[in-house]
């Protein structure tokens, strides 16, 4: 028995005019034998979408991955930012305790917590800033030096060059200790984001 949607309809006011008769209605769910859905509303086949793609808008002859210098950006506001809630949340424990002391109340003490605030969390937004201003700038020198090629060693080569140029002024020997905190900071960081990587290639090695 067919059955006709000509009989229904919106509250009984509009009738569609077309059924399980129509041919219209006689679309194909499939395009070929073990192709991809065809689309009954759309009538195209999805089969010509390049699904495998990313699902972004490049312009032409771009890398369709950021780079050093566009990760940057985000990596010396995300500094500045982190840099100014540590230093305020430092500044604000210590105007506390200076201000206790010292017996200030009131209008006077809330001033000079606010001052407290600013002034330690410009000043280490500042330091953040600078460092990963030299990391950003140090790292995509890397690159572009190594002929456009990125891998891990970019990553240690631009910490520890960070940690050298950054103490170079306060004399060789704390230039050699910024050095090395650089050099033990991005190892980390290439360890901690690598994890995976290293994961697979050592750990059928030791039975992990």
């Amino acid at each position: 028995m067919n059955m006709d949607n000509r009989s229904g309809g919106i509250l009984g006011l509009v009738r569609p005019s077309y059924g399980t008769s129509d041919p219209g209605m006689n679309v194909p769910l499939t395009s070929s034998p073990g192709m991809s859905q065809l689309s009954p509303y759309l009538n195209f086949d999805p089969a010509y979408l390049q699904t495998s793609q990313p699902e972004f808008i490049s312009l032409e002859g771009a890398s369709q991955k950021r780079g050093r210098f566009e990760l940057g950006f985000s990596q010396i506001g995300g500094m500045c930012l982190i840099g100014a809630g540590l230093g305020g949340a430092q500044g604000l424990y210590r105007g506390i305790q200076e201000t206790a002391a010292a017996g200030h109340a009131g209008k006077i003490r809330r001033t000079q917590l606010i001052n407290y605030i600013m002034k330690r969390g410009s000043a280490s937004a500042n330091m953040l800033g600078v460092v990963a201003f030299m990391y950003s700038g140090l790292g995509c020198l890397l690159y572009y030096a190594r002929g456009s090629h990125e891998d891990d060693f970019n990553t240690i080569g631009a910490g520890t060059l960070t940690g050298l140029l950054y103490k170079s002024t306060a004399g060789l020997r704390k230039c050699a200790v910024g050095g090395v905190v650089g050099l033990a900071l991005s190892a980390a960081f290439v360890a901690f984001s690598s994890r995976d990587k290293l994961k697979e290639q050592y750990g059928s090695r030791y039975n992990y």
